[in-house]
């Protein structure tokens, strides 16, 4: 999805509106409106997008209160000068990370990720960067998402078969494989040796 259509823009802003409405409306007749306009928003996203109408709402539709953006950590772990980067199931390549867990804090859920999906524990050290996804990623997702890059310490472990990742390795910055882009591009990956070999590294932040 191309993230200058305003079709998009409306859709999302929709759909911001219902959630809002369902969570703070008292009137029943004026919380079933709300559920219709939510209803349509995600069945813009599935006819401009061909993702099933129950997935864009599970993604899109499956909160409750004010929309806030969602959280994924990405975590930068070296080996000297070459840094950490785990398989995915369709053979490209990524940060270890994902969605932050309720509970759990972005320090706690980076360790977690990596443990996860590269077998590695790890202890978080600093955050790299804060990007609003929209500004660097694509394909566009209909929900705002905030990427936190955090730079980890290798502390123990070694690559473990899991049901996310296929395999794991360390790649020198002029030698990176086919990113997952939706997850991290190569200038994201850039900006994390960027900050390896930075003395004292300033958070980006959108």
């Amino acid at each position: 999805m191309d993230k200058n259509e305003k079709w998009l823009q409306w859709a999302v802003k929709l759909q911001s509106i219902a959630q809002a409405g369902l969570y703070y409306g008292k009137d029943k007749f004026d919380l079933e409106r709300y559920e219709q306009i939510r209803d349509i928003a995600a069945e813009m996203i599935s006819y401009k997008s061909e993702i099933p109408v129950e997935k864009v709402k599970d993604l899109f539709c499956n909160e409750i209160g004010y929309q806030t953006p969602k959280l994924d950590t990405r975590a930068a772990v070296f080996k000297e000068d070459r840094i950490l980067l785990v398989r995915e199931s369709d053979g490209r390549w990524s940060l270890p990370g994902g969605w932050v867990d309720a509970g759990l804090s972005v320090k706690e859920n980076a360790e977690k990720e990596v443990l996860e999906e590269a077998g590695l524990t790890v202890a978080a050290r600093r955050i790299i960067a804060v990007q609003d996804r929209d500004k660097h990623n694509l394909p566009v997702y209909a929900y705002k998402v905030c990427k936190v890059f955090v730079e980890c310490e290798y502390l123990s472990g070694e690559f473990a078969p899991n049901l996310e990742t296929i395999a794991s390795g360390y790649f020198g910055m002029d030698e990176l494989p086919e990113l997952a882009t939706e997850k991290n591009n190569e200038e994201q990956v850039r900006m994390c040796f960027g900050a390896r070999g930075a003395e004292r590294w300033e958070t980006v932040f959108d």
